[in-house]
């Protein structure tokens, strides 16, 4: 008599559960990651010690290093700031003013924006800032 060969049991794991698994987390991954990315100009907004999120419609003005003033996105000319201000203060003047000075500048010219802001009927107007660690 032979002596029977010992057969050779090959273990195998279950994939279809583990394949499951690794869609799920690659759909809850993709449904959590924030793609949008957030449009305005380069600014480096100066340090506060109490700053506080706006939630409310706003209009934004910024100005850069380079003391170029925006109204969102669009470049506006400093001699025409307070009729395009008007403009959209009268559209709606309850709207939120945040100006947006980059922190490397003189704060000169953001409070210029300020006050042409004002003069142009604002009623509620904020200087950003961003909240130091």
């Amino acid at each position: 008599m032979r002596p029977r060969k010992q057969e050779r049991y090959q273990i195998q794991m279950p994939l279809a559960s583990l394949i499951d698994i690794v869609f799920l987390l690659l759909i809850y991954f993709l449904l959590t990651t924030n793609f949008i990315v957030e449009q305005g100009i380069d600014v480096n907004l100066p340090d506060a010690e109490a700053s506080v999120p706006q939630t409310r419609e706003e209009i934004t003005v910024y100005v850069d290093k380079d003391g170029m003033v925006y109204i969102g996105d669009q470049p506006v000319d400093f001699n025409n700031l307070f009729d395009r201000l008007k403009d959209r203060i009268q559209a709606n003047p309850k709207q939120l003013m945040v100006v947006k000075a980059d922190g490397t500048i003189d704060l000169d010219r953001a409070v210029q924006v300020m006050d042409i802001a004002q003069a142009a009927g604002a009623q509620s107007l904020f200087l950003a800032t961003e909240k130091r660690n």
